[in-house]
């Protein structure tokens, strides 16, 4: 049987995104969508303004939102519910559901860095699923909350992982120029993009900078202990694309790199942690190697392995930092968000935990 799940804040652009990929999919059933009180009782259809490349899915269009209400989803016997909410209404929302039994997988970014919660991107650190219990245990509650990175790591850290397990890391330093869909659908004023880069997003550069080193990091059957091999310096930027986020990554490796040979380790990095679950949301290659000099750009490359794959180029060494440097772009709503979060359900099915 399917699982019956929810999307809470279904009408902003994450929230889109779940209804897109949840709706017609294999193992679950999108049987509910939570809004702000002045749309409740409208259909779907009637009320968000679609902004998704492929149509809103029939099965969603009727579907009547309802207000954020726990006792609601509880009664309306949801196994998960996807979050596209704000962090200040999150917060208190997602422990509740919690207590009350529900699979909480959310792209807010409260309790992300505590160490009993996941912040999984799945092909990196799957294992970390494990923490789920001794979560349970210690907060008495029979649900349980998983988080989904910050968008530029879900893309980064997918991309150090092969690097990493290779080479070491000691140091990544990376620049980031980040679509407008990370800002949401009204996030960032025409007047203040047009013809401009933006180079403050606020919490971005520490979100980066800490939820990598949690990602690539281990469960030692008690906690998730940080990755401190390696330190991470982010500056980041919002630029006039509409998605898509790119990365100029620069780093210096433990040990020292081939430019062919980390192409290669790239390419022929296979899921680690899920290569074997067949997980219908789980790219073919997680990481494309482009080798054309003036590729990846995200207006080509976003949508490769249906926005779930990373795409990187312009390997080349760095004498500089006795590394690596290159250029990769990844979906932010996708890859960064809601992709991985479906991504996260699929893992939690296959580990009998959802």
């Amino acid at each position: 049987m399917k699982k019956r799940v929810a999307v809470l804040g279904a009408t902003g652009i994450v929230g889109q995104r779940f209804v897109s990929l949840l709706a017609n999919h294999p193992w679950f059933e999108l049987s509910m969508v939570t809004a702000s009180e002045k749309t409740a009782g409208k259909r779907y259809s009637q009320v968000v303004k679609w902004i998704i490349e492929k149509p809103m899915p029939n099965q969603a269009e009727e579907l009547v939102l309802e207000p954020l209400n726990v006792s609601r989803i509880v009664e309306e016997k949801i196994d998960a519910a996807f979050v596209a909410l704000p962090k200040e209404v999150a917060v208190e929302v997602e422990i509740e559901l919690a207590r009350r039994g529900i699979i909480v997988i959310s792209n807010a970014s409260n309790m992300r860095l505590e160490p009993d919660i996941p912040l999984l991107n799945p092909e990196i650190n799957a294992d970390h699923v494990e923490a789920i219990e001794v979560q349970r245990s210690s907060r008495k509650w029979s649900g349980a909350i998983v988080k989904v990175p910050n968008c530029t790591t879900a893309i980064l850290t997918l991309t150090l992982k092969p690097i990493y397990d290779e080479y070491g890391l000691k140091r990544v330093i990376v620049a980031t120029m980040q679509g407008l869909s990370g800002a949401g659908l009204t996030g960032v004023p025409s007047m203040m993009i047009l013809d401009n880069i933006i180079p403050y997003i606020e919490g971005e550069e520490e979100k980066v900078e800490t939820e990598s080193r949690k990602i690539m990091g281990l469960f030692d059957g008690n906690t998730i202990v940080f990755n401190n091999e390696f330190t991470v310096s982010a500056s980041c930027h919002r630029v006039m694309v509409l998605e898509g986020h790119s990365l100029a990554v620069f780093i210096e490796t433990n040990e020292r790199v081939d430019v062919d040979e980390v192409a290669r380790v790239m390419e022929e990095f296979k899921n680690n942690k899920i290569k074997d679950m067949s997980l219908p949301t789980a790219p073919l290659k997680p990481i494309i190697v482009r080798r054309e000099i003036d590729r990846p750009q995200p207006r080509l490359d976003r949508l490769e392995g249906n926005g779930m794959s990373v795409v990187v180029g312009r390997i080349r060494e760095d004498k500089a930092l006795n590394g690596i440097k290159y250029f990769a772009v990844g979906h932010n709503t996708l890859r960064g968000a809601a992709g991985t979060g479906v991504l996260i359900a699929e893992l939690l099915v296959k580990k009998n935990i959802l």
